[in-house]
C-alpha cells in the first residue's frame, strides 16, 4: 500500500506519515529537500512543487496522494509577494497532482485535498458547516483556488475529499507559538475575543485523514474540527489554566492590525464556528471533542 503526500515534512504530514506507516503503508513525501527522511519507512523524493517530474511513477497505482503543499500563511506581515506566494504555492501544487493523475497509467484511488476552514471568512457568532457559503476574505479566494486546483482528478475516476482543516492542536504549529508567551505569564486575549476558534487535536486530524482514504464512499468537503469550536477568549483561558497560568493581558484589534496588517485581521481577529457535518455523517467519532482534553493531552 502506497501513499504520497505533498508537503509530508509539514507538522501534520509528518504525523500523518508516522501513522500512515504503522499502518502499513509505504510513504512517499514530495520535498524540496535532498535530504532522507528521518522517519523509517518514509522515502523523500525531491520535487519541484510546480510538476509531476521526478515522482509520477510514485502515483502509478498509488492507493492515495495527500496534497497538504502550502506556504505557512501566518508568518508575519502579508507583503504582495506574500500573498502571492501563499495562493502560487497551494495552485502550483494542486495543479501538480492533477498532471500526474492525468499521466498515470494505473489511477490512485483517491486525492486527498488539503484546505482550510478560512473558506468561510469571518463568520460571527453564526455556525456553518460544509453548506455554508464562501466568505469574502482574501483567504477566502484562496481556499477556494485551492480547493479547484485538483477538480480535473475526478474526471479521470479519482475519488476526491476535501479537507478544510480547523487550527490543528499539537506540539507544533499555531499552539506551539503560543505556550512560550502563555507559560511565561505573557499570553494575551487577541482584540475583543469572540472570534470563533474552531479546533482539533493532531491526533484526530490524522485518523480524519487516513479515515477518508480508506472509506471509499466518502468524497466531497468535510470540516477537520471538533464538535466544541469556542471563542478566542475561552480558548485563552482554557490555555492558561492548563499551564497554571492567569490571562491578565489583552492585544488590542488595532495594535494587531498596526503590527501585521492584513494577516492580523484575517488570521488573528477573524474566526468561525465550524461544525464537521459530513464527516460525523460518514461514522467518524473523535477522540478529543474538549478543548481542555486536547490541551492537557500535549502540554502536559
Amino acid at each position: 500500500m502506497r501513499v504520497v503526500i505533498t508537503g509530508g515534512t509539514g507538522f501534520i504530514g509528518k504525523r500523518l506519515s508516522h501513522e500512515l506507516v504503522a499502518t502499513g503503508y509505504q510513504v512517499i513525501c514530495l520535498t524540496r529537500s535532498s535530504h532522507p527522511s528521518d522517519i523509517s519507512g518514509v522515502r523523500n523524493v525531491v520535487w519541484d512543487g510546480k510538476t509531476s517530474a521526478g515522482w509520477l511513477e510514485y502515483v502509478d497505482g498509488a492507493d492515495a496522494i495527500v496534497n497538504l503543499a502550502g506556504d505557512n500563511i501566518a508568518s508575519g506581515r502579508w507583503s504582495a509577494a506574500k500573498k502571492q506566494s501563499i495562493l502560487a504555492s497551494r495552485v502550483d501544487a494542486g495543479e501538480a497532482v492533477s498532471e500526474a493523475v492525468a499521466k498515470a497509467q494505473n489511477k490512485p484511488k483517491v486525492v486527498i485535498q488539503g484546505s482550510a476552514i478560512g473558506f468561510y471568512g469571518d463568520c460571527g457568532p453564526e455556525p456553518v458547516n460544509e453548506k455554508s457559503l464562501k466568505g469574502d476574505l482574501f483567504l477566502s479566494d484562496v481556499v477556494e483556488k485551492w480547493e479547484a486546483s485538483t477538480a480535473s482528478v475526478e474526471e479521470h475516476g479519482v475519488r476526491r475529499a476535501i479537507i478544510r482543516t480547523a487550527m490543528v492542536l499539537g506540539n507544533g504549529g499555531a499552539l506551539a507559538k503560543m505556550i512560550g508567551p502563555f507559560k511565561s505569564g505573557l499570553g494575551s486575549y487577541l482584540g475583543a475575543g469572540h472570534q470563533g476558534v474552531s479546533w482539533i487535536h493532531i491526533k484526530d486530524e490524522v485518523r480524519a485523514i487516513i479515515f477518508l482514504i480508506e472509506n471509499e464512499k466518502c468524497n466531497g468537503i468535510f470540516n477537520l474540527s471538533s464538535i466544541h469550536p469556542l471563542t478566542f477568549n475561552k480558548f485563552a483561558d482554557d490555555l492558561g489554566r492548563v499551564l497554571g497560568k492567569r490571562v491578565l493581558l489583552r492585544a488590542p484589534g488595532f495594535v494587531l492590525k498596526l503590527a501585521l496588517g492584513q494577516m492580523a485581521e484575517e488570521v488573528l481577529l477573524s474566526g468561525q464556528f465550524v461544525m464537521p457535518v459530513n464527516l460525523i455523517s460518514a461514522g467518524f467519532k473523535f477522540n478529543f471533542t474538549d478543548v481542555d482534553d486536547a490541551l492537557r493531552d500535549i502540554v502536559e
